[in-house]
């Protein structure tokens, strides 16, 4: 029965999989707003909250999703993903039943674990349900799924945790990723490898053969350096900003999630498919845009957002951070976009998990820990409210080093695309 009901359709694919992944994030960032009440039962300092919204969550992650994507080359990555949701579902639920930090840590990297099954496949899915001349786009919208689940995740986890509890907010947060978990299995076809690449054939090249891949190409090490400088920024930047709403300018927990979610929502979901968009459309003649959009636009959201979030006036700080987020997040679809374009159609899954290998551990793993460090630091001296801020500011400086990296990118990107498309997988051998 399920298997008559599948669809090969490129659309459909696209839809829920990303509402997959926005439900990923929801129980990803939910963390984020719900870690003001935590903090305040378990009497936590602000580099215990990093390692619960951070490297709690990356640390089996990342050598977990390497392990699964190498099936994944092989295997129905329908399937992967379809479990993969529904096991990360139940170990949000179980956040909700701790008694201790160290449960709750333990409970984080259960959904770590069950992201690391059932997402690394979908970008892979999503290559060979669309061409390379629309894949920055589709990936575009299927990165989507973090601003989106920025939203919910921070407003509705915020509201329902001021309103219930943020035991039962795991708890509501559970029940969407186990329904579409069910229909990821039941009504998604599993697309024929490499349709729209030449030359894709069935043999799987090895691990190795990714990695070098991916280092042996200058764009490549330039892009996977900055992007992973900026997913840092980013991760911890976001982590904190409930936490800054609530100290400096007294935001109820409701409200601080409402606006901490807008911020990372709507401003990013705009610069996410406006910047896949832009870079396919001036990308098919000059492909140094696949790298200097992301580039020029990371050195305007540098300074603007220091500027933004030392200031004391709440309503300058919130439209002065809502502008530095309409460009710093237009790395990420074309970012991933690229790579994929690099990769052989065997490689794709793996080659995003060894990104979000990269990823996990030092954007999302190091980047709260690195805010929250600094936070403390500050905090004796300038008070937890400006401390945070400053801690902030200091992170949100680590832009200008990742724009560096995408314009030296430029120079390559274009030379590196044409050659990757005449290139057999195991070149890199």
């Amino acid at each position: 029965m399920a298997l008559s009901m599948r669809r090969d359709s490129p659309w459909l694919a696209l839809i829920l999989l990303t509402a997959i992944s926005t439900v990923g994030f929801i129980d990803r960032i939910v963390m984020n707003v719900l870690a003001v009440p935590i903090q305040a039962e378990f009497q936590l300092s602000d580099t215990q909250v990093g390692l619960l919204t951070g490297l709690a969550f990356a640390v089996l992650n990342v050598a977990l999703g390497i392990v699964v994507a190498r099936y994944a080359e092989r295997g129905r990555r329908l399937t992967l993903i379809a479990v993969g949701t529904f096991l990360w579902s139940l170990a949000t639920a179980a956040c909700g039943m701790v008694t201790s930090w160290f449960q709750l840590l333990l409970a984080r990297i259960g959904v770590g674990v069950g992201e690391a099954v059932g997402l690394p496949a979908a970008q892979s899915v999503i290559s060979d349900y669309f061409p390379p001349e629309r894949r920055a786009t589709a990936l575009s919208v299927l990165l989507l799924a973090p601003p989106i689940g920025a939203f919910l995740g921070s407003a509705g986890g915020s509201w329902i945790g001021q309103e219930y509890g943020w035991r039962e907010a795991f708890f509501i947060a559970t029940i969407p990723g186990v329904l579409l978990a069910l229909a990821a299995w039941v009504l998604i076809a599993e697309p024929p490898r490499g349709r729209h690449d030449a030359g894709a054939g069935d043999e799987v090249p090895s691990l190795g053969a990714v990695f070098r891949r991916l280092v042996g190409l200058k764009s490549a090490r330039q892009l996977l350096a900055g992007s992973t400088l900026a997913s840092m920024v980013g991760f911890g930047l976001n982590s904190f900003m409930a936490f800054l709403l609530v100290r400096k300018f007294d935001f109820s927990l409701a409200e601080a999630g409402l606006f901490a979610g807008l911020l990372a929502s709507l401003p990013g979901a705009i610069s996410v498919v406006v910047g896949g968009r832009v870079a396919d459309r001036y990308g098919a003649k000059n492909p140094a845009a696949y790298a200097l959009i992301p580039g020029l636009c990371l050195l305007v959201a540098a300074p603007v957002y220091i500027f933004a979030i030392t200031r004391d006036e709440v309503n300058l700080l919130l439209v002065l951070v809502f502008v530095a987020a309409l460009f710093q997040y237009t790395y990420l679809g074309v970012t991933f976009g690229v790579f994929q374009n690099l990769l052989h159609p065997r490689m794709r899954a793996t080659g995003s998990a060894l990104l979000n290998t990269v990823y996990g551990l030092i954007g999302q793993g190091l980047g709260p820990l690195m805010v929250g460090w600094l936070s403390d630091k500050f905090a004796p001296d300038y008070g937890t409210g400006d401390g945070l801020a400053y801690a902030m500011a200091i992170a949100g400086a680590i832009y200008f080093w990742a724009a560096a990296h995408y314009l030296a990118a430029s120079r390559h990107v274009g030379g590196d695309l044409a050659a990757m498309r005449q290139t057999p997988a195991d070149a890199f051998a």
